[in-house]
């Protein structure tokens, strides 16, 4: 489950957690948000921030020949 949290404290200040998103993806999720927040004075990047996400692929080649004994 994607889940974005947000701790706005009395001073104005904003904590924003990221979780359940895998790899750097969380950046492009989070960049128009902390736009509209205003400056941003540190990122501390989660364990899934350095997971990455593995796509695999399999493709097989078969070759057939017929012989006649």
């Amino acid at each position: 489950m994607e889940t974005l949290e947000f701790v706005i404290y009395p001073d104005g200040r904003v904590q924003e957690k990221v979780n359940g998103i895998v790899g750097t993806t969380c950046a492009d999720v989070t960049a128009a948000i902390e736009a509209e927040l205003g400056q941003v004075v540190s990122h501390q990047p989660s364990s899934e921030f350095f997971n990455a996400t593995l796509h695999q692929s399999a493709v097989a080649t078969t070759q057939a020949t017929f012989s006649e004994w």
